[in-house]
């Protein structure tokens, strides 16, 4: 990938995803959304199913998601929202919407929040806390970040997360809780007094 806004986005520190997701944006690249593909399609998909789905209506929902990433990718902004969030605000409205259309009750998860009026400051605030976040992940050990953001980014068991990565539960297990902590120590600040 070689485009002007991918070497900006790894010069910034963006994850590959995000970097996946530029060139997407920027170039429509076809290989770099094989890869956005290949990264978030089972995970999605599961993401479907926890919400009660079955299998083949949770695989047509992926794919749809996928093709509108495809088409919309034009709208993502990386100041604005990480890749992994954008992606599943689409996956939850396309679920929603199908829910509705076949006149479903929604699942509570998948219910919007109940609006809430929030100011310039707190936007700025939570923007704030997530880019300290986002450093936070970026200072871990490499083998800890990639269990931290499996695990709660990716959202995928200590289980899923052996049979793609092959290391043994044991050290999944304890690079997480190793991760959790450094990052506690690392955001005590943001926590109320």
């Amino acid at each position: 990938m070689s485009s002007k806004a991918v070497r900006q986005g790894v010069a910034e520190g963006f994850s590959d995803q995000t970097n996946w997701m530029l060139a997407v944006r920027d170039s429509r690249d076809k290989a770099a959304f094989g890869l956005l593909f290949d990264y978030y399609a089972p995970r999605l998909k599961g993401f479907v199913m926890r919400s009660g789905t079955g299998n083949a209506q949770a695989e047509e929902i992926v794919q749809d998601v996928m093709l509108t990433v495809w088409r919309k990718a034009h709208l993502f902004d990386p100041q604005r929202a990480q890749v992994s969030s954008w992606i599943y605000q689409v996956a939850r409205n396309r679920q929603i919407d199908i829910l509705r259309r076949e006149a479903r009750p929604v699942p509570e998860e998948l219910k919007p929040p109940e609006s809430t009026d929030e100011d310039a400051s707190q936007i700025l605030a939570l923007d704030q806390e997530a880019q300290k976040l986002r450093q936070a992940l970026a200072r871990l050990k490499p083998g800890q970040r990639e269990m931290v953001e499996k695990a709660y980014l990716g959202d995928l068991t200590h289980a899923e997360i052996r049979a793609e990565t092959g290391l043994p539960l044991g050290t999944i297990k304890s690079r997480i809780r190793l991760g959790l902590e450094k990052l506690r120590h690392e955001l005590k600040d943001l926590r109320s007094p």
